[in-house]
């Protein structure tokens, strides 16, 4: 499996932008579609967005237009950008990865997972 650390999680204000990283090691990078998740308080986690293997198809829930995932696999690093943030978008935010041929579009088959990053919006 392959080793998940994000970074860039914070306090912001609504309306401001956040940009997460997550970096991965000790794996194939370029063979797993990643996703981003969050858990809020009292909430079930969520499947925020996801990129396949090439970065070449996308996947968002009901932040599309707001948050924009892309990765680096020359650099083993996958990005979300979080633009006019919302204090909904409050979460711990953890990235992920699934292996070729899961469903990553779907939020499933994701079994590699970071720490998560905290990100707190406020009014």
């Amino acid at each position: 499996q392959v080793q998940l650390v994000e970074s860039g999680g914070g306090l912001v204000q609504a309306g401001g932008s956040v940009r997460l990283s997550c970096a991965a090691s000790g794996g194939t990078f370029s063979s797993y579609a990643m996703g981003w998740f969050r858990l809020a308080p009292g909430k079930a986690r969520e499947f925020v967005a996801g990129i396949d293997w090439s970065g070449g198809n996308t996947y968002y829930t009901d932040v599309k237009g707001r948050f924009t995932i892309s990765r680096d696999n020359a650099k083993n690093t996958v990005y979300l950008q979080m633009n006019s943030l919302k204090p909904e978008d409050t979460a711990v935010y953890y990235c992920a990865a699934a292996k070729r041929g899961s469903r990553w579009y779907r939020g499933i088959d994701f079994d590699s997972w970071g720490q998560g990053t905290q990100v707190t919006v406020s009014s």
